[in-house]
């Protein structure tokens, strides 16, 4: 029986392992035709609307979980007399229905002709983009390192949110209070990314990103040197600015690469690992320090992100 339960176990890994990088290739392919199927100019506005129906499911995800797997009406109500095989029971229903929709996503793609992706020929005199390699170009290498300190920034806030609103000094609310706010700041960078889709239409997305990461160091700041609501309120609307800043990036480390695109997405969609890695240097520095002087990890993400959009404020314009 032991054998059993650990094949069973294993073979759910592979299967999440399997689903991973699944949802890595589509993210890939999915990122990197949106940013070519259109004006190069309005390309962080079309990427912006998709990243805000990804927030809206990221919203409605857990709350959806929770009703089908631990609400009263579950097949499974969570209390003590249930076995482990009836807990496990619980999340069958709800895989099976979303298995049910990747293979009805599969089959209308599958039908559905989207149209060719071409790239226009470079000017004569150029070294084509084929020809050297895809690092060559600064600007990638700069948006991956903006794509991992901004996945990693806004993890780590949002990792460290309910213990920093525990503070004696901040608002000293429980965990299990703390945890509705958190709610607050995702949700805030979904309202910014559905707010972000028509204003990138007409601001260019390099001042964009500098004015959202200003905005985003100023409030992690007086969320340092703060206290009370000031601190609280100030890093909960982080969340509001951080909304246009992942896809806003991931265009502008594209631009003009060519038939290089496809390549180029995977090493951004790779540098999302600064998640792990970022709220890991907080950690370390909340235990040295103090949590709420630890914020400076986020801070010093966001200043890079400022110094990339001002860097690149030439780019392309909305014009």
């Amino acid at each position: 029986m032991r054998q059993f339960v650990s094949f069973r176990f294993w073979l759910a890994i592979a299967a999440l392992i399997g689903l991973t990088f699944g949802l890595w290739y589509v993210l890939v392919r999915k990122d990197d035709t949106v940013t070519v199927l259109g004006a190069p100019a309005t390309a962080s506005s079309r990427l912006t609307l998709t990243q805000a129906f990804n927030s809206l499911g990221t919203t409605i995800a857990p709350t959806l979980g929770g009703i089908l797997i631990l609400s009263e009406g579950a097949p499974v109500v969570a209390n003590l007399v249930k076995t482990k095989a009836e807990e496990a029971a619980a999340v069958q229903g709800p895989y099976l229905v979303l298995a049910a929709a990747l293979l009805a996503l599969a089959i209308l793609f599958a039908l559905v002709r989207l149209p060719k992706i071409t790239h226009a020929e470079e000017e004569p005199g150029v070294i084509s983009t084929v020809e050297k390699s895809v690092l060559a170009h600064r600007h990638l290498v700069l948006g991956a390192i903006g794509i991992f300190l901004y996945v990693g920034g806004e993890v780590s806030i949002g990792s460290f949110l309910i213990n920093f609103l525990g503070e004696s000094n901040v608002a000293s609310l429980p965990a299990g209070a703390a945890a509705h706010y958190v709610s607050y700041y995702w949700g805030g960078a979904m309202i910014g990314r559905f707010i972000g889709f028509g204003v990138m239409r007409y601001v260019s997305p390099c001042k964009a990103l500098a004015f959202n990461s200003a905005a985003s160091i100023a409030l992690i700041l007086a969320a340092i040197f703060g206290s009370g609501a000031v601190a609280m309120w100030s890093i909960i609307a982080v969340g509001l600015f951080n909304s246009i800043m992942f896809p806003t990036i991931f265009s502008m480390a594209l631009h003009k690469l060519g038939k290089q695109t496809g390549q180029g997405s995977g090493i951004l969609c790779m540098a999302i690992v600064g998640g792990a890695v970022v709220p890991f240097a907080q950690g370390l520095l909340a235990d040295s320090i103090g949590l709420q002087w630890s914020f400076f990890v986020p801070a010093a993400c966001y200043t890079f992100i400022l110094y990339f959009g001002v860097k690149y404020a030439g780019m392309y314009s909305t014009k």
